[in-house]
């Protein structure tokens, strides 16, 4: 046997990561409880039901290499406020890189170690896999309105095991339980080095204002660490975010084409962050992250003032109206102008309620089910367990559907008729 064939021989087998759940995979529900695919109304996405309308891209986008240096960079900078942005496939590339960019351990020489990453609970999903692929160890948060009396929302938590994101097939997205809480103004666990806020975040729809991340970012830095803010959804919601602080370090923001434009296609975002993270993440990402017909687009849809303005109007509108639809079938939801968020523990039997009617929404099923849920029982058992894998000291969030917006009329009449044939189930829940 020469060497190369031995080298073979010996090598690991290649292992298939679990894929993480999505909206928008139409054809799995399809396949499930079948119809036509002109018969279904997909509402499992964040994504803007009339998008932004592209105009005719010159053929030589489609004949010449991507010019990475076309100004893009610094039209994108100028509309989210930044420094500087990084033109990048969507965020799902810079998710799996920034974990091999960013530290494990604060310094050697700090009063204190931190070696986390906070990551809540309920989030977008693709988070907390690369940073345990990565070696970070995890730590899942919940969200709070306001500090919750009895109970110290900062413990230490030097045991903590490295949690995953906990998923099954298809749609079915499992929540974690928490290790601790945030709310605005309050103090981050000592052994927290990074975190990522997804804001507002999704599918849950809470949303922290701009002078309480920079507060934790504030307490992250003197770490030595980095608080990642994901704005995927923030283009309807300006105020809050924290783009024209990205260029100090340790704070990167993620921001997306996708959703408020609707180019989710496009496959288009940008990174705003301090010019050695950017210039780190634009060496592991190479040239041409965009191609000519999706920088043209975007080039479009960025410099469309007047859209923007019409649309930020009519998607407040659509918000407002799909939480008003909601309540009045029974259901307590908090929402967004893209987006809704309604908890409801016969969640999973709604969902499969509305899928009957050709009516697709994202399910997420809380993954502590018949664990005890007294924080004191937990505290107690928590203080005495050698384990590494011990449960968290918080419950999860409970089990929610994520409604995107409908958009044709008939859409909304369809959603309506469908929620009223669910009654049953939403009165059995309050």
């Amino acid at each position: 046997m020469d060497d190369y064939a031995a080298d073979r021989s010996a090598a690991p087998p290649v292992r298939a990561r679990s894929p993480v759940p999505h909206g928008g995979d139409l054809r799995i529900a399809i396949e499930r409880f079948g119809g036509p695919a002109e018969r279904w109304i997909d509402l499992s996405t964040g994504i803007n039901p009339h998008g932004y309308p592209v105009p005719a891209i010159d053929a030589q986008a489609w004949l010449r290499l991507p010019d990475d240096r076309d100004g893009l960079a610094e039209l994108a900078a100028s509309y989210y406020g930044a420094q500087r942005a990084l033109p990048v496939a969507g965020s799902q590339p810079v998710i799996r890189l920034l974990p091999d960019l960013l530290p494990r351990c604060s310094d050697a020489h700090a009063t204190s170690r931190a070696d986390a990453v906070g990551i809540a609970t309920l989030t977008y999903g693709e988070y907390a896999p690369a940073f345990v692929r990565a070696g970070h160890r995890v730590l899942r948060y919940g969200i709070a309105d306001r500090q919750s009396s009895g109970f110290d929302s900062s413990p230490s938590l030097s045991r903590s095991s490295r949690l995953g994101t906990n998923t099954s097939q298809h749609q079915n997205q499992k929540i974690n339980p928490a290790d601790f809480i945030v709310y605005p103004g309050s103090v981050l666990p000592p052994e927290l080095l990074h975190l990522v806020v997804v804001n507002p975040n999704n599918p849950t729809a809470e949303q922290f204002d701009a002078a309480t991340l920079l507060g934790w970012h504030a307490q992250l830095a003197s770490r030595g660490g980095c608080l990642i803010v994901d704005e995927a959804f923030a283009d309807v919601a300006p105020h809050a975010s924290v783009a024209a602080h990205s260029a100090v370090a340790g704070l990167i923001v993620l921001r997306s084409i996708g959703k408020f434009f609707g180019l989710a296609g496009a496959r288009a975002g940008f990174t705003l962050a301090e010019p050695a993270v950017l210039d780190a993440l634009a060496a592991e990402l190479g040239p041409w992250t965009l191609t000519g017909p999706t920088r043209a687009a975007v080039r479009a849809a960025l410099q469309d003032q007047a859209w923007q303005r019409t649309t930020r109007a009519h998607l407040h509108e659509a918000g407002e109206r799909l939480a008003a639809l909601l309540t009045r079938r029974g259901l307590a939801p908090r929402s967004t102008p893209l987006f809704a968020w309604a908890p409801h523990c016969a969640a999973a039997a709604l969902h499969t309620r509305l899928a009957s009617a050709a009516i697709w929404v994202r399910l997420f099923q809380d993954s502590a089910a018949g664990k005890t849920t007294a924080f004191e029982s937990k505290l107690k058992s928590n203080s005495t367990k050698p384990s590494n894998e011990r449960d968290s000291i918080l419950p999860a969030y409970p089990s929610g559907l994520r409604f995107g917006l409908p958009g044709a009329e008939s859409e909304w009449d369809r959603l309506d008729a469908a929620l009223a044939g669910c009654s049953d189930l939403i009165d059995a829940g309050r």
